[in-house]
């Protein structure tokens, strides 16, 4: 319903409630899967709603950010990485509370951090939305074109995220059984999120996403305060 809604956040609210049942390879490449597969029968409703060839800068250097966050780990602990962005989003969010969005903001140099930005959360700590968030939240007045160009970034990184681990060994017959059995579930949910949007969208899209990157920005941060074993 999240993702139908507002066009982001399934990774995030599935994620960690994935990892009660399954290993976390497992948790990823199903939220991943699920993703693609929700984005593919539903690619209807926002693809071609905005043109591509201005999200090519967002992509590419999504690409390139993604190898840097990985070189990234080396030099800092992911803890310390992960606080410094969930402060980042926080202020980000309350940032976005004050100003109005508009496609003037929309610079080359913009787009352009916005993809290296993502890549780097991606490779550093497979998180890469809230700079993509952020950044459609500033540019795009309307919600539906908002709500759109997150979808269409989320649907190519689910398959590239998928090719990757695919190459790896992660995917697994297995996968495909657990893809099996949830998809139902996130079909019901997606179908209500549209139908939610299409009643009350307009005037309600901005508020609930910058609760939603609020809950974000306030996860990862304490994430990256209470140490895991302390949750055992």
């Amino acid at each position: 319903m999240l993702r139908a809604f507002t066009g982001f956040g399934f990774a995030l609210a599935a994620l960690p409630v994935f990892a009660l049942f399954l290993a976390p390879v497992e948790a990823v490449v199903l939220s991943a899967s699920l993703t693609l597969l929700s984005s593919l029968l539903t690619m209807r409703t926002f693809w071609a709603v905005v043109p591509l060839r201005p999200m090519l800068p967002l992509g590419l250097m999504s690409i390139l950010g993604t190898s840097a966050g990985t070189l990234l780990l080396n030099m800092i602990s992911p803890e310390q990485f992960r606080l410094w962005v969930g402060l980042s989003v926080i202020f980000g969010c309350a940032w976005l509370s004050f100003v109005n969005p508009s496609p003037s903001h929309n610079t080359l140099l913009l787009r352009s951090g916005t993809g290296l930005l993502s890549g780097l959360m991606n490779g550093a700590l497979t998180i890469p939305g809230p700079p993509m968030i952020v950044y459609a939240m500033l540019t795009e007045p309307q919600p539906e074109r908002s709500r759109a160009l997150l979808m269409t970034f989320f649907l190519f990184s689910a398959m590239v995220a998928l090719v990757s681990f695919a190459l790896a060994g992660f995917s697994t017959l297995q996968s495909l059984w657990y893809l099996l059995w949830t998809f139902p579930a996130v079909r019901v949910g997606g179908w209500l999120g549209g139908a939610l949007f299409k009643r009350f969208g307009d005037v309600l899209y901005r508020r609930i996403g910058l609760v939603s990157l609020l809950c974000i920005g306030l996860t990862i941060t304490l994430g990256s305060l209470i140490p895991v074993d302390s949750l055992a």
